[in-house]
């Protein structure tokens, strides 16, 4: 039974097991978020420094970049601390501020991601109006409108889950403040809750992927009508990286916020959700870099100053 008494804080249950369990899950996470600043951060100092990546797709990933250093460092850091402390306890107003910041974050990832793939579109399907479609301003518009449908989502899902009741002892089965798992540790009637969260959710996957999916399948019948191999093996690449970076991304968040189950059965989801909120901000830099000439030829020229200089 549950005691009425409201709660002052929460207890994040997260993975169960032994002490060197949780250390070592401890040394795993501090090794992502590690990973994490440090590619993130590099690709912002590189785009920043290198007058040829000073586009519109790399304005684009550079903010993708500082979204995702924030995105991670929502929860990484308390989780790590967690998992090495054995300290499970989260203030209610830390509960509250790190589900906003999250759910903005992420929201505002869902956005980026499409307009990154219009911007694809719009440079390989109408190239000579590249420049002057995708100008400077619209650039900071769609940047701005992404920020704003994030930031509209975290108060809606924020205020509504923290307007129910708390009671002792207040477990929340997962690592850190996700909607889902903190609505299931309420004794009130969650049922409007649920309904908003999949209804807002799902409109927003929905409607995010269905551009991504629009733009690339404009995408793919420009590249396959250009007569040169060379040609479309270029296009091509240019477009991978993108779609390994939405595949995880909308595919993860799906999963935990698009259908009914994701509620219902919270254990299902800890594992997927250290891919969306750890390892998915860790991977997009490599993603992006690795997989692109122009990155690498970037790196290697400043690389190069940094070796004549010394």
């Amino acid at each position: 039974m549950k005691n009425n008494t409201l709660v002052s804080q929460f207890i994040l249950e997260g993975f169960e097991g032994d002490l060197e369990l949780q250390l070592g899950l401890s040394l795993l996470f501090m090794l992502f978020y590690a990973t994490t600043l440090m590619g993130n951060i590099g690709m912002i100092v590189i785009i920043t420094v290198d007058v040829q990546l000073h586009n519109p797709m790399y304005f684009f990933l550079k903010n993708l970049s500082l979204l995702d250093i924030c995105y991670s460092s929502v929860i990484t850091p308390k989780a790590m601390l967690t998992f090495a402390t054995g300290d499970k306890a989260i203030s209610y107003n830390r509960c509250a501020t790190q589900m906003f910041f999250f759910s903005l974050f992420g929201t505002t990832e869902c956005f980026f991601l499409a307009a990154m793939a219009y911007d694809r579109f719009v440079a390989i399907c109408n190239p000579l109006l590249y420049n002057s479609i995708m100008s400077k301003k619209k650039c900071i518009c769609l940047v701005a409108v992404s920020y704003f449908f994030g930031f509209l989502n975290c108060c809606t899902q924020t205020g509504l889950t923290f307007s129910l009741s708390y009671c002792d002892p207040g477990k929340i089965n997962q690592f850190f403040c996700d909607v889902p798992a903190v609505m299931k540790a309420s004794c009130s009637d969650t049922f409007i809750n649920e309904i908003v969260l999949l209804a807002m959710c799902g409109f927003i996957i929905v409607i995010t992927f269905t551009i991504v999916l629009i733009s690339y399948g404009y995408i793919v019948a420009t590249i396959l009508s250009i007569p040169s191999a060379e040609g479309r093996h270029k296009a091509f690449s240019t477009c991978t990286s993108h779609i390994m970076a939405v595949s995880l991304f909308f595919g993860t968040a799906f999963f935990m916020y698009g259908q009914p189950g994701a509620i219902s059965s919270p254990n299902q989801g800890k594992v997927i959700s250290v891919f969306y909120t750890i390892v998915i901000p860790m991977l997009n830099p490599f993603i992006y870099s690795l997989r692109n000439k122009e990155v690498k030829a970037a790196l290697r020229r400043h690389l190069k100053k940094i070796v004549v200089f010394y």
